[in-house]
């Protein structure tokens, strides 16, 4: 008895500890997967001119794996050497706080929370539990951290002043990295006004109102009641735009994108999306959607994973690219991965120079390729960023 007693402790010791070290880099690696881990030769024109631009992402969750954003691992899309050997200026990490089980792009309640065991697994605190507030300022504390640790290799940008300075100080050392914090539904406001000025407080500024399910702000995409904006939504939108916080209309319904389009006095962002002429798809723009985000003086960024071109190949990232700029204008499209959101795309972050090869060869102009890779989101930011005396109050 003692014997069968002695092998369950040592069964659920050996248990336990695999839920907390082995489990989560599992699920990380296989819900974050590339094509490819080998990146493609490029020209030498195009290594050239990548060498020269100032490369931005628009979406990036590795802040919600627990790995440490300072060193290089074999699983997952974006780390700092990672983001340096793709020659990465700027990348925007966005937080998610909350994901329905069986997610999908057709239809999904918020009843289930498959973040919770994740982040039970990780060893978040215990607040997060109870709180998906805490759970945005967990993850915003995780890169703040990172920063403090990198010792002058990553700058959290915040304000106008803290890109300009950034970007100054990059031109002479090309390996420094600018970070900004986002947001992926606004379920992480636990329904309170007040909520919107606390994210602010701990550095968001770009927010997305809609994940994957409706919420007390807006109607998801993938949501139950296709609506759009709730009068608590008109309130936080107000907000936001009284802080200088970027609204993002990724995985909005066309009610909730036609409803802050015609209220917003700033121009809006979609960070991470596809097109739906290129691939048709709930949460993909339809060509009416672009030319009134870019008759705001809003920005798209385009995605690398099947769900934003069909199928994660260079020929369709550049196909959606070019869809775009002939719809909007090229000072109106981007680049905005999903890396690290659960899902599968060409290459790490190390092969963002594939586009501007591929770019090259489908017949751009260096200057619009410039524009494209990051210039639009360097000079966008720049345009919506908040002054650095802006506070929450």
């Amino acid at each position: 008895m003692k014997k069968i007693l002695l092998g369950l402790i040592v069964l659920l010791v050996t248990a336990v500890v695999a839920f907390f070290t082995i489990v989560p880099v599992v699920v990380d690696g296989r819900m974050n997967s590339v094509v490819s881990t080998t990146i493609p030769d490029v020209s030498p024109r195009a290594s050239a001119l990548h060498r020269s631009l100032f490369v931005a992402d628009l979406h990036a969750d590795e802040l919600l794996w627990g790995r440490d954003l300072l060193e290089r691992v074999e699983r997952g899309h974006v780390d700092l050497p990672r983001l340096q050997e793709g020659k990465v200026a700027l990348q925007v990490f966005s937080v998610v706080t909350k994901t329905p089980r069986d997610m999908n792009y057709g239809r999904n309640t918020g009843e289930t929370d498959n973040i919770a065991l994740l982040a039970l697994a990780q060893r978040w605190p215990s607040e997060t539990r109870r709180s998906l507030r805490a759970r945005a300022t967990y993850q915003a504390e995780r890169l703040q951290d990172a920063v403090l640790r990198a010792g002058g290799a990553i700058t959290l940008i915040t304000s106008r002043d803290t890109l300009e300075a950034f970007v100054e100080r990059r031109g002479g050392d090309p390996m420094q990295v600018g970070a900004l914090l986002a947001i992926e539904g606004l379920h992480a406001l636990d329904g309170e006004l007040t909520s919107v000025d606390v994210l602010f407080a701990h550095g968001y500024r770009m927010m997305g109102l809609t994940h994957f399910f409706d919420n007390d702000v807006a109607a998801s995409a993938h949501g139950v009641s296709q609506g759009g904006l709730t009068p608590f939504g008109r309130q936080v939108v107000q907000r936001m735009e009284q802080l200088g916080i970027i609204v993002d209309l990724a995985h909005a319904t066309p009610r909730t994108v036609q409803e802050v389009l015609a209220m917003a006095t700033r121009p809006v962002v979609v960070s991470h999306t596809g097109v739906a002429a290129v691939c048709p798809g709930s949460r993909n723009l339809t060509d009416a959607q672009l030319r009134a985000i870019a008759a705001n003086g809003g920005l798209i960024g385009i995605g690398y994973w099947d769900g934003a071109v069909c199928a994660p190949t260079i020929e369709n990232i550049v196909k959606a690219i070019q869809h775009a700029v002939r719809v909007m204008g090229v000072p109106h499209v981007a680049l905005g991965s999903d890396f690290d959101g659960a899902t599968k795309t060409p290459w790490d972050t190390r092969g963002v120079i594939v586009i501007t090869d591929a770019l090259l060869k489908a017949g751009m102009r260096e200057d619009e390729v410039a524009r494209v890779m990051g210039g639009n989101t360097r000079d966008f930011l720049w345009r919506l960023l908040p002054e650095a005396q802006a506070h929450g109050r």
